[in-house]
């Protein structure tokens, strides 16, 4: 029994002399360890920043189809990366929207001197292809109590 005892000390004495040891060890030794150099870090993944997708930037002319005849409409947008839209709508700073994957997506309150009044027009629609420099959205329009649909074009220069 009594090696046993003095068995269980010596034991003891030094579990607890490597663990102060890996405690006292500086953190460069245990950085070169093999089992760290073996499996390093993942590094942290970075977002790339968000790119702006301007197929819609530019001028565009509209043509409203409505049931007293064609209404023609000019525009010029701006897409950010975010998908806002700004621009403007038959030379006045109103246009606003968003634009995601060639969906576009217009409402702004605008004056209609046919109509006579000032309301919300409403546009929705898509690039005819979204996957190349397509060169024509075709959707739809509601102002007001009117509606139809439309196709717009880069305007000839």
């Amino acid at each position: 029994m009594k090696k046993l005892l003095l068995a269980v000390p010596a034991v003891t004495v030094s579990i607890l002399a490597l663990s102060v040891l890996a405690f006292a060890a500086p953190a460069s030794l245990i950085a070169q360890s093999p089992q760290n150099s073996a499996n390093p870090a993942p590094a942290a993944k970075q977002d790339a920043p968000a790119k702006a997708d301007n197929r819609i930037n530019g001028k565009w002319h509209f043509v409203f189809q409505t049931e007293g005849g064609d209404r023609e409409f000019d525009a010029e947008f701006t897409v950010d990366a975010d998908g806002k839209v700004t621009g403007s709508w038959n030379g006045k700073p109103e246009a606003a929207g968003t634009y995601k994957d060639g969906h576009l997506q217009m409402a702004f309150d605008t004056y209609s001197a046919e109509a006579g009044e000032t309301a919300k027009l409403q546009i929705d629609g898509k690039l005819d292809s979204p996957s190349d420099d397509s060169t024509a959205i075709t959707g739809g329009w509601a102002f007001s109590s009117y509606e139809g649909s439309f196709k717009a074009t880069h305007p000839k220069p």
